[in-house]
Parts: C-alpha cells; structure tokens; sequence
C-alpha cells in the first residue's frame, strides 16, 4: 500500500537526483523507496546473519585480492595468446 510522504530537502539534490530518476528511466518516488529498501534490508541482513556457513562453503574462498583497475578483457586474449602459440 502506497502512502504519501512529504521532505524537505536542497533544492540542487532534487534537480539532480530528478534528473538521475530520469536518466534511468524510474521515478523519484521509486528511486528514493529502493534507497530507503536497500538500507532497511542491509540493516536487516546484519541482524538475521546469524548462520554459520558450512566448512564446504568457507574451504572455496581463496583470499585472492584482485586490482580494481585490472583489465580481463586484456588479461584473458594474453592468456589465449600464450596458450596457443
């Protein structure tokens, strides 16, 4: 059930944010309830994890930090290149 909410906010972040809304073709109603969702959900995911996960689960993490910048793209036609010289 929707319900009516009125805010008070900068006038700079409404013209930018409708102009986001826009863009992804959503509106500013929709986008400010899927923010307001995902930070109840991220606050609920917090309490509700409590479970243990299972040693199968934990013994596939591999700890390998990649770079953010890293280019797969590149990196997989080099690795391609190599592999079939």
């Amino acid at each position: 059930m929707d319900a009516k909410l009125t805010l008070k906010l900068d006038k700079l972040v409404i013209e930018k944010a409708k102009e986001y809304a826009s863009s992804n073709q959503r509106s500013l109603s929709r986008l400010i309830e899927s923010y307001l969702k995902s930070l109840i959900e991220k606050e609920f995911s917090k309490v509700e994890n409590d479970f243990e996960i299972s040693p199968f689960v934990k013994s596939m993490q591999t700890g390998v930090k990649f770079p953010t910048d890293i280019d797969y793209k590149q990196e997989y036609s080099d690795y391609l290149a190599e592999k079939y010289k």
